[in-house]
């Protein structure tokens, strides 16, 4: 029997490093399904596609083959073979995804994808529609946030130590406009479900919340 944990919640609520603890805590999978809609958007980069060009992403999203395989303990995601790890965190990469991922064609085929790993594995994962859309049956559910000025804070200090140049003010006007455009698409748009459990991260550790999630497990 596959046990599932969905948790949903907008961009920089810290969900991909607490979905990661809490699947290593229990044992489980821990399935990113934002590296995912990533590897597609950097699909279409490399392919020189119009992001504002629905019709054309929605064609090219078929020849689009998206895995996630775990080796040596890592999550690893692959494009058409290729690992792209390391191709899939730059801020031209998330400022594409935000803008694929409203495309309707491109979130079934990955939403298929999704759903078929948890039906035979037990996985946390974590997303914008992951409860309502991907795993409505999951076992436990979440809705992680944290105001917008925690999480530019957050996102600016993760950028920062990796060496690469941003502005906070900036990183802070993004936040906002993703959360917007996240919550006000037609495919699946971001809210929170009904019988998802609300945590706000702002005033909390990481451990807190894991801890947190990890006490709504029967």
């Amino acid at each position: 029997m596959s046990y599932n944990i969905a948790i949903d919640g907008p961009a920089g609520a810290g969900k991909s490093t607490i979905a990661k603890k809490v699947a290593k805590d229990k044992g489980f999978i821990y399935v990113d399904t934002g590296a995912m809609y990533r590897a597609m958007a950097l699909f279409m980069l490399e392919k020189k596609i119009d992001l504002n060009d629905e019709k054309a992403i929605a064609e090219m999203c078929k020849s689009a083959d998206i895995s996630i395989k775990y080796e040596d303990g890592v999550q690893c995601v692959y494009l058409n073979g290729v690992n792209v790890n390391d191709k899939i965190r730059t801020p031209e990469v998330s400022a594409a995804a935000s803008k694929t991922s409203v495309v309707a064609e491109v979130r079934q085929k990955l939403v298929e994808l999704q759903q078929e790993l948890a039906a035979h594995e037990s996985v946390v994962m974590d997303g914008r529609d992951i409860c309502t859309k991907v795993l409505p049956n999951a076992d436990v559910k979440v809705f992680l946030t944290a105001s917008v000025e925690v999480r530019a804070e957050r996102r600016y200090k993760e950028l920062i130590e990796k060496g690469m140049e941003c502005d906070l003010e900036e990183i802070k006007k993004d936040i906002a406009e993703r959360d917007h455009r996240d919550m006000t698409r037609a495919e699946s748009p971001l809210v929170q479900a009904k019988d998802a459990e609300l945590v706000d991260s702002s005033s909390m550790t990481i451990d807190e919340v894991v801890e947190k999630i990890k006490s709504l497990c029967k």
